[in-house]
């Protein structure tokens, strides 16, 4: 068994910690917080999972490292504080730790990461020991290995279009809806996820890494967003209310150009609400949220995927798939090298011994 702590307890977190119990080869020894009222709770509970797992939570991450847990799925957040989330999985890494995480947007595509990030990760993995995995929460295999599958079903590829379309009506983090991406502020209000670069800082790494498998070199990456007004107050179950006017969905898309022409292209189409911008793409039979693979060429090819977890938080499924393609690349970066590995290097794992498992 692999020893393997959770870091944080979150939307991610809670689907890691369920996800690292199901795992046949998964011991999970500790969970780590940051919040003095989860101390102490057990993580079946805070993992929702009904039943006792015999393991607290603490806040003593120096004590947890200090044993040297050969995997850690880091769960915190990295979208305000990317520098502590940096210097927190290098720690990890110097303790000889596997490392999988979603929190660390520069580093989706190692062989493009800024060697400010990928050079203090590599230092501290080659120390430990340890190995990094990066993949996003948006999900990631819905952005990298799923089009890059997908695309060898074709004979010509003019367009590789990954699509996220979701609604944040019930998502749990009130602060990264209505700040960083700005639903329910006045549309002059400038929200850190789309201003001018940062969409590309976040996804242009997948979209490189698309183009790399395909055979190709990407010439240009541009961004484009288009925001909508709520046309009446909405008021939702977890988010709370919105405001008539006020932001009420995105569409955003990073363009890879090749030739000159946009060529892989990561779409993301979020509503606070289902009643604002209603022409804009929706989830099949109107459901509150789906991943879409397209690849227009010969033939054409259109691929959908919808997850749900945890009843009615909507965000959850694609939270819990995302905690699951880190989760079981566990036991595969346990057995490679010391060192940094993306969504092209780690297989996507079979889940091995868990037909039928509760």
């Amino acid at each position: 068994m692999i020893p393997t702590v959770v870091w944080g307890t979150g939307n991610v977190g809670r689907a890691a910690i369920r996800a690292v119990v199901a795992h046949p080869l998964l011991d999970l020894v500790a969970v780590l917080v940051s919040s003095p009222a989860k101390v102490g709770k057990d993580a079946g509970e805070l993992a929702e999972l009904g039943r006792r797992l015999g393991v607290v939570a603490t806040d003593d991450t120096s004590g947890v490292l200090s044993r040297s847990p050969r995997a850690l799925v880091y769960a915190a957040s990295g979208d305000v504080r990317p520098d502590g989330a940096l210097d927190d999985i290098a720690r990890a890494l110097r303790a000889g730790a596997v490392v999988v995480t979603p929190s660390l947007y520069g580093m989706y595509d190692c062989a493009s990461a800024p060697e400010e990030i990928r050079g203090p990760l590599l230092a501290a993995a080659e120390a430990g020991g340890g190995a990094l995995f990066v993949s996003g929460v948006d999900p990631g295999w819905a952005n990298d290995v799923l089009p890059v599958l997908v695309s060898g079903l074709g004979s010509r590829i003019d367009v590789v279009r990954a699509q996220e379309i979701f609604d944040y009506s019930t998502y749990d983090q009130p602060d990264a809806v209505r700040d960083l991406i700005g639903m329910g502020h006045p549309l002059d209000y400038q929200p850190l996820m789309l201003a001018e670069g940062i969409p590309s800082m976040i996804w242009g790494g997948q979209l490189r890494m698309i183009a790399r498998a395909l055979g190709a070199e990407l010439d240009g990456i541009e961004e484009a967003v288009e925001r909508r007004e709520l046309e009446a107050d909405v008021t939702t179950r977890t988010m709370g209310d919105f405001a008539a006017g006020t932001q009420g969905a995105v569409r955003l898309e990073v363009r890879g150009t090749v030739g000159g022409e946009a060529r892989i292209v990561v779409e993301h189409v979020t509503r606070i609400h289902p009643s604002c911008a209603p022409d804009w793409p929706v989830a099949p039979g109107g459901g509150a949220g789906a991943h879409r693979v397209v690849i227009e060429g010969r033939p054409r090819i259109e691929v959908t995927v919808e997850a749900t977890d945890e009843g009615e938080n909507r965000a959850a499924g694609g939270n819990a798939t995302a905690a699951g393609r880190l989760v079981n690349a566990v036991d595969w970066l346990t057995e490679a090298e010391p060192g940094l590995y993306d969504a092209l290097d780690v297989p996507l794992r079979p889940a091995v011994g868990r037909l039928g498992k509760r």
